[in-house]
């Protein structure tokens, strides 16, 4: 199934200085919801939730309105798959990091690298994800607390079976771990001084395995 874009001409870019998306081209369905969670991010970053306006998307996302709501029904139904979307990305980082290898110690320093990854990256993702200001929306609370459950979720089940801990203890970890990343991550993008994403991910992942890894060797080599 392919849509049409609004046909307008091609119009200059918006005052935030990126190009507007090209009106006119027909999209498979999947492609075209893709383009509009990519103007939506942009919008969203720019203005915030509240500020940002359908009609702005619509714009650069280069669509008439039906065609966005062909979609998303209303704004927040936007904001909340572009959440999912972002929470998505971060827990498969996770997972990938844990899968990666079966050495321990490097599976701390990838998980912690995931989220320093995922903090460095596009900042409108991490910001919608760790910093929203609609956690008062109940749908929008889930999409947060499943990026922390879910990272949990996955180190929780690496722990309980490399270090023969009962689940509750090995949960407690990676709670632990999972915080112990993130905070980090997140303060170290906001001060970005000379230290650099390999030095502080090194830093911190070596704080986090001398933690686990000489508490709690591996039970099974």
């Amino acid at each position: 199934m392919t849509e049409t874009a609004h046909p307008q001409s091609q119009g200059t870019s918006e005052s935030t200085g990126s190009a507007q998306f090209g009106r006119g081209v027909r999209l498979p369905r999947t492609e075209r919801r893709a383009q509009l969670l990519a103007a939506a991010q942009q919008v969203f970053a720019a203005n915030g939730y509240h500020a940002a306006a359908m009609d702005d998307i619509a714009e650069r996302a280069g669509v008439s309105k039906p065609v966005l709501y062909q979609h998303f029904p209303g704004k927040l139904d936007l904001y909340i798959a572009l959440l999912e979307s972002h929470v998505d990305s971060l827990v498969k980082a996770v997972q990938g990091a844990l899968s990666s290898t079966t050495d321990n110690k490097q599976r701390v320093k990838n998980a912690v690298g995931a989220f320093f990854d995922f903090v460095n990256g596009d900042a409108g993702a991490f910001r919608m994800v760790f910093e929203s200001d609609l956690r008062g929306e109940p749908s929008v609370q889930e999409a947060v607390d499943r990026a922390t459950s879910a990272s949990v979720d996955a180190i929780t089940e690496t722990i309980t079976a490399d270090a023969g801990l009962d689940e509750e203890k090995a949960r407690l970890l990676a709670v632990g771990l999972v915080g112990l990343s993130q905070v980090s991550a997140r303060f170290w993008l906001t001060h970005h001084s000379s230290m650099s994403r390999d030095d502080a991910v090194a830093l911190t992942s070596t704080l986090a395995w001398r933690g686990i890894g000489a508490g709690f060797p591996l039970q099974h080599p």
